[in-house]
């Protein structure tokens, strides 16, 4: 099968059971954004991030992948999502994130004015600071979404703003 059908010629996607939406919907701009987070992640990682931030770069990807799953469900479709087995972001993957942030605090990292990215000269740094920037527009689209009636659950809502956080406190790190 091509990837190329034309079946979004006209500016509607499918999303997960056959449901189609508009390409300029709050929903389709959430997507978009986490793929892109996803991709710039990929950049930092690439870039030579050291192995122990490469092995929590890799389990946010692996969560971001869910995410998208989650969003690319319409409303009134979660039940059909959790019987299908698809992977869902939920409070211990937030727990996690903080958790993961606040050991990476312990060890001394801590706000010393605001991040000149690529002032160290470090890829893989300013790519964890190019999706730290990503996944606060991530967490704006969320919010939007939610905010225009569609009901999105807190841990999703929450979910960029910590994981924000964490890809500062990385990115100091790197």
């Amino acid at each position: 099968m091509s990837i190329i059908t034309g079946r979004g010629d006209e500016g509607d996607t499918d999303l997960l059971f056959g449901r189609r939406i508009a390409k300029t919907s709050r929903r389709v701009a959430v997507l978009g954004t986490v793929d892109e987070l996803n991709a710039a992640l990929g950049l930092a990682r690439a870039a030579g991030a050291a192995e122990e931030i490469e092995g929590v770069i890799d389990r946010v990807q692996d969560l971001l992948v869910g995410l998208m799953g989650q969003f690319a469900c319409q409303p009134g479709d979660e039940e059909r999502y959790r019987e299908a087995g698809f992977a869902a972001v939920g409070q211990a993957d937030l727990d996690w994130l903080v958790a993961i942030a606040r050991d990476f605090e312990k060890r001394g990292i801590a706000f010393k004015g605001w991040a000149r990215p690529g002032a160290e000269h470090s890829m893989a740094r300013a790519g964890l600071d190019l999706a730290r920037t990503i996944a606060r527009r991530a967490e704006r689209s969320v919010l939007e979404l939610h905010e225009s009636g569609e009901e999105v659950p807190e841990v999703l809502r929450l979910f960029f703003n910590r994981l924000s956080d964490l890809l500062w406190i990385l990115a100091r790190t790197a």
